[in-house]
């Protein structure tokens, strides 16, 4: 039996992170320049930068300098913290984004700047969604919030809102609040495709009836390391006992594991609910 628990392989996750990264460069040197835009993140530190030396001091600063520079602390507090594998992969992104960045040319997909919020909200979900199928990140605010999120036990994607919106707020100074307020549409565009996207921390609750509770349990164990609870009523209908398990599983895993669980008894019944939140302990795979 396949278990969905065990890492990508690594060839597999770096080809995922290349492509994001040539994504990546492409968005910026395309939609992101065409409407003045400015991403979250490190990224968006760097083209703020990169255009006010430029408007400002008539200085063209390269884009890879800049976010090299601003990821060396981040990249600490990642292999220190998080995961030396993790920071690694994530750190090929950061490199070659940057250089790809730097040698592309600039390409004027449109003059529309709301069609150039929203594509390129959307190319650079597509590039997030592979690093994180990847399983790495595209560094810089997001290894600070993995640690914050890890020590604290509490999610820190607020504070790096904050920290979005305190960059936006600089831009619109500099640069006109028009370029502000749409890269806000931009974010946001990015934002809902990610959470559509990418569903690993969303939960699903699973509620089985069965007659084969054991294997099922051993299903649900092998697939996601996911425990469940068994509960034993009686079917109003045939008047017989019934098993119902409980169990919490990764939005991600819960299609393998239902096909799975259908293959084990093709007579189970399965109600799938989208659970709000989840208090107690839920079993985490550990960054690598």
């Amino acid at each position: 039996m396949q278990n969905f628990t065990k890492k990508q392989p690594v060839a597999m996750r770096v080809f995922l992170i290349v492509i994001a990264s040539i994504i990546f460069a492409l968005n910026i040197n395309t939609f992101v320049h065409s409407a003045d835009l400015f991403p979250g993140g490190f990224a968006g530190v760097a083209l703020l930068i990169q255009q006010a030396a430029d408007r400002y001091f008539g200085i063209k600063l390269p884009y890879s300098i800049l976010t090299y520079s601003m990821n060396i602390i981040p990249v600490i507090i990642g292999f220190k913290f998080i995961g030396k594998k993790f920071t690694i992969l994530s750190c090929v992104l950061i490199v070659v984004s940057g250089l790809v960045t730097d040698f592309l040319p600039y390409i004027n997909v449109t003059d529309d700047k709301i069609l150039c919020a929203v594509f390129g909200g959307l190319l650079n979900a597509a590039a997030v969604c592979l690093c994180l199928f990847a399983e790495s990140s595209s560094g810089g605010t997001d290894f600070v919030a993995i640690y914050i999120s890890e020590k604290t036990g509490r999610s820190a994607w607020n504070c790096i809102l904050a920290f979005n919106c305190l960059v936006l707020c600089i831009a619109g100074l500099l640069f006109g609040w028009d370029s502000a307020l749409y890269s806000i549409i931009f974010q946001y565009a990015s934002t809902q495709a990610i959470n559509f996207l990418y569903k690993k921390y969303a939960k699903t609750t699973l509620l089985i009836i069965t007659s084969k509770p054991d294997d099922v349990y051993a299903v649900i164990k092998e697939l996601t390391n996911h425990d469940a609870t068994v509960f034993t009523g009686k079917g109003q209908y045939s008047g017989m006992e019934r098993k119902l398990l409980y169990s919490v599983v990764s939005s991600s895993e819960s299609g393998h594991l239902e096909k799975a669980i259908r293959l084990t008894d093709p007579d189970a019944f399965i109600n799938v609910l989208q659970s709000k939140a989840i208090i107690g302990k839920f079993f985490k795979r550990a960054n690598d």
